[in-house]
Order: C-alpha cells, then structure tokens, then sequence
C-alpha cells in the first residue's frame, strides 16, 4: 500500500483548532524523516548497514537514474537518500465507511483535494483515529503504508519499507512515486493512481529489458481477479444494504455475504498460492473494501494512450497533464473512450 501525506504538510497553519494537531503530527512526522536522511552514495558506503541493504539501494541508485534518463520523470532530489526506520510501515492510513454502506468517509485538504484515507505517522494515533471513527458508528480498517509521496513539495528519501519486496517491487515504487510528481488530480484518486500504476508497470518492464532480464513475472492476471472477487463483494454488499431491513438483520445478512466471499476464495487454488490468505482471514468490513479497484481503473485507458504516443515518454506524460487540466466530466469521458472493451 502507497500513499500520499502531502495532504497536510502545506496547510499546517491553515486547519481550525480540531484539525491543527493532526496537521503538525504529519508536518513533524514528514520533518523528521528529512531531518534523518543519508544522501544513497553516502549510504551505500555505510558500514552500519547490512549487506542485502547496501544491495538493494544501490538498485535503488541506478533505478532513479533510469527513472529521468529513460522514463522522462522528474530529475529532482526525491529518492536519492535513504531513511532507515525504527518501525515496519514509514505511516498508516485509516480508512471508515459506515457501518450499512460501501462509500468512504472522505477527508478534503487544500492542494490535494477529498481523499479516503486519513495518514498517521504513528500508529498508535492511528488506532485512536480508528476508534474514534467506529464510535460514530463507522467500520474502520488500518492499513499499514510502505512508500508515500509529496507530489515534490520535499525531497523525498527512500525509506526502509520500501525494501521489504524484492528489486522489482523496490523499483516499481519508485517509478510509481515519481510518477505522481509528473502529473496530479486533486480529488481524483483513480486517475492518479491508475496513471501511476501504468507507469509502475510499464516503466519496470522497459528497466528488466534495458538490463538484458526477462519481462517480469506476470502476476497482474491473479491479481486482477482478487480485485474482481472483492469488488464483487462491494457491489453485493450495496446492493444488500439499499434494502429495507433492520438492522440485526442487516448485519446477519452482511457476515453472510463475508463468509460466502470467504468459502469463494477457499475454492480458488491460484489465488491461494499467490498469498492473499492473510488478507481473506483478517478482519473483513466496508472500510478494508474501500482501497480496492483505485489502482487500476484506468489503467487500460492509460496504456491506450501511451501507445497513441508511440511510446514516447515526454509525449504521454504531457498528453496526461493535458488530460488532468480537463474538467471532471470531460476527463472521465475521455478515459472512457480510451478504456478497451469490457
């Protein structure tokens, strides 16, 4: 899980008394980590750092490299220092829905528009979140945030969350991140992320090619259909909670649904064996639904348009930019057209 706490690092003056100590809490949060950064050529060189570390940021190097030489994304300071972390997630964010109904409780900011998220860099203030929201009657779900994002505003380091996948995870990340630097929506959380995601996955199989591997595993088909089962889920759930029911039996119907979601993964070997076990036996409500699908919505429109570019990486991310300056109505027509079949 990715994200962006950008939300509140310009406005920390501009929040009313409720809001002005979360606000400071991501500003100290984001400060912090800058204030702990080592420059990657200097980290590489650490004799403090484990060996596999010092591997993995010296992908990390060359990957950021390719990222502005090959891929037209910015060729700022961002990712080109390192923070080791004392925790296993750089943030948390927290998501709510009510209790009968699959929309999010949005949160809206200056500059970054309604997201559905709110980001702790701690995780205790995150569960207090978390509790204070399931108080006014809310599901809510935690989910632990490995790379995030401040659209450029800072520099950016790379921290240590960032390492727990493999090279092509930690280098997907980084051409993912970068790529919300080049092009932002405020409020348009699917076309950000699809965008960033097309880039992610486009951009990684142009790395393992100029560096003579094979494409990379190709596990977005599994992963498409969980996303398609969960999904399913959602729409069955909307559609049971737009009934007229009372609520104990609403909420029996509700564990349901879950339960036969569950009986429906148990069924299916090839998702099994592509670890999303964990994610099916935990805690299941409104709120841990709410991520899914906002990565990829549009990434088929995305590629379209890419190929309408010839592949030319200045062209498309220009063409994207002209895309975001559109009104919302118009935007998501013009996706819609470039979006293939089915």
């Amino acid at each position: 899980m990715r994200c962006a706490l950008f939300a509140a690092l310009a406005i920390v003056l501009l929040g009313g008394c409720s809001a002005i100590r979360y606000y400071a809490h991501v500003a100290g949060g984001e400060f912090a980590l800058l204030a702990r950064r080592e420059a990657l050529e200097r980290a590489v060189v650490d004799p403090r750092l484990e060996p596999g570390v010092r591997a993995r940021l010296q992908v990390a190097s060359e990957a950021r490299r390719f990222a502005s030489e090959r891929l037209a994304l910015p060729a700022n300071r961002s990712y080109r220092s390192y923070v080791q972390l004392d925790r296993p997630y750089v943030s948390w964010n927290v998501f709510a829905a009510p209790e009968f109904s699959v929309e999010p409780v949005t949160h809206c900011f200056p500059f970054a528009g309604c997201v559905a998220y709110r980001g702790y860099f701690d995780r205790r203030l995150a569960e207090r979140e978390a509790g204070r929201l399931a108080r006014l009657g809310n599901d809510t779900a935690i989910v632990g945030v490995a790379a995030y994002s401040t659209l450029g505003w800072f520099a950016d380091p790379i921290v240590s969350s960032m390492l727990r996948g493999g090279d092509d995870a930690l280098v997907g990340t980084l051409f993912h991140e970068l790529a919300h630097q080049r092009a932002y929506v405020a409020g348009d959380t699917a076309f950000n992320e699809s965008y960033a995601s097309f880039v992610e996955a486009e951009g990684l199989r142009e790395w393992r090619a100029a560096r003579g591997l094979e494409a990379p595993d190709d596990a977005r088909g599994v992963r498409d259909a969980f996303t398609r089962g969960v999904l399913d889920l959602r729409e069955r759930l909307r559609a049971l909670y737009a009934q007229d029911l009372p609520p104990a039996r609403m909420r029996e119907r509700k564990a349901a649904e879950i339960a036969a979601f569950r009986e429906r993964h148990a069924r299916d070997r090839a998702l099994q064996a592509h670890g999303y076990d964990a994610w099916v036996a935990a805690p299941i409500n409104n709120a841990s639904l709410v991520p899914f699908g906002v990565y990829d919505a549009w990434t088929g429109a995305f590629a379209r348009l890419f190929q309408g570019c010839d592949g030319d990486w200045p062209r498309f991310h220009a063409a994207v930019r002209a895309l975001a300056r559109l009104a919302p109505d118009q935007r998501q027509a013009r996706l819609r057209e470039l979006a293939p079949a089915g």
